[in-house]
């Protein structure tokens, strides 16, 4: 079973920056593949970033398309922890997110589709004030 505990998340002001952070347990990270997604009442879950394992002690992540520039997704092998690093935040980001994770998927590539995921940790706002 793996748990998946979110934190990291606040209230900054537009420009600003948070690191996210989702801490594995019950499996070893380079058996996961995880991702982030954000959601905000009433819309559809979004899928933000991923990263798969590519080799031991190797990750490959991307953010979406239109977050690249400004969201990172980082992997740390021996701490088990995946972080998301967004830099230069837009009210537009304002959301509830999570980090959700797949053992043994054996993707080539990270993914950004729930549907794809199964373990979900807990949420953890995101505020972001013009």
């Amino acid at each position: 079973q793996v748990q998946l505990v979110v934190s990291g998340g606040g209230s900054v002001q537009t420009g600003g920056s948070l690191r996210l952070s989702c801490a594995v347990s019950g499996y070893t990270l380079s058996s996961l593949s995880v991702g982030w997604f954000r959601q905000v009442p009433g819309n559809e879950r979004e899928g933000v970033a991923a990263v798969v394992p590519v080799r031991p002690g190797s990750y490959s992540g991307f953010a979406a398309d239109s977050l690249k520039d400004r969201f990172t997704v980082l992997a740390n092998d021996a701490a088990n922890v995946v972080y998301l690093q967004m830099n230069n935040l837009k009210p537009e980001d304002t959301a509830m997110y999570s980090c959700a994770a797949v053992p043994g998927s054996g993707w080539s590539r990270p993914r950004l589709s729930a549907s794809d995921y199964v373990y979900w940790g807990q949420g953890t706002q995101v505020t972001v004030s013009s």
